[in-house]
């Protein structure tokens, strides 16, 4: 279990993801229990900086939780997160906002009455003066392939659209650390090729880091720097998708297959 030392945990927090290393996240004996389930299990994990990893599992494996605590949604019963050299273990979910990390989740939760413009702007407020809004809307419509719907009502847009514009708000904050759950789930495959070309393209040139939930192997397969397994509220393993998905037991406990 973590130390409750805030001395010693400052002071791990610089030396796991601090500038004299390339990690961005840790996490160090993580554990959620709701009652007498544990949901997550002492899980270590490291992502690093602008890296791209996805998280697969089975359901209930315990990974909506474990993004969940990393977001601030969720406290932990036990362990820590260090991000940035900071210890963020307690730190309030809008603070872990405004240090750089971004959380989309699988339903989109647009304002479904207000054109894309108005819903940008919501985030860019934060971040931008008003001389400004009109030039940073259009740019982040234009790298989500939105521009031609700038004046559309969001309930208007397909699902796939709906799930760029939200991606795309998240990009106003210009995150370090992007969290997202399931961003293709119900997608057609031209859909999911397109939400796979906008995070390799905000990845390779803004160098933003995710860490994404996904059930769909074959768009892991097209965006993942590497992939960890979660089963049973713990890490099954790790590796390239090649290596994973070559694995005799994860074929058995996730894709369903024997030996």
């Amino acid at each position: 279990m973590a130390t409750s030392d805030p001395t010693v945990k400052t002071t791990q927090a610089v030396d796991e993801t601090g500038s004299g290393t390339d990690r961005i996240l840790q996490t160090r004996n993580l554990r959620k229990q709701f009652g007498g389930l544990t949901a997550t299990d002492d899980v270590d994990f490291a992502v690093e900086a602008g890296e791209l990893r996805c998280l697969i599992g089975p359901n209930g494996a315990g990974k909506s939780t474990f993004l969940n605590l990393i977001t601030g949604v969720l406290e932990p019963t036990a362990g820590s997160i260090y991000y940035n050299g900071s210890d963020i273990t307690d730190l309030e979910s809008h603070k872990r906002v405004d240090r750089g990390i971004s959380i989309k989740f699988q339903v989109p939760s647009l304002y479904q009455e207000f054109t894309v413009r108005q819903n940008v702007r919501i985030p860019l407020q934060r971040v931008a003066s008003s001389s400004e809004y009109e030039s940073r809307t259009r740019e982040i419509l234009q790298r989500c392939n939105l521009e031609g719907e700038i004046d559309t009502v969001a309930s208007s847009l397909s699902h796939g659209q709906q799930q760029r514009l939200e991606i795309g708000m998240a990009m106003v904050l210009e995150p370090d650390l992007m969290l997202l759950d399931e961003p293709v789930a119900g997608l057609s495959v031209e859909e999911s090729a397109d939400i796979a070309e906008l995070l390799t393209s905000i990845n390779e040139t803004d160098g933003v880091a995710f860490i994404v939930i996904e059930h769909d192997i074959d768009f892991v397969e097209s965006i993942a720097d590497r992939v960890t397994v979660l089963h049973q509220g713990g890490i099954f393993t790790e590796g390239t998708i090649e290596d994973v998905r070559a694995d005799p037991d994860v074929k058995r406990i996730y894709l369903g297959e024997e030996h």
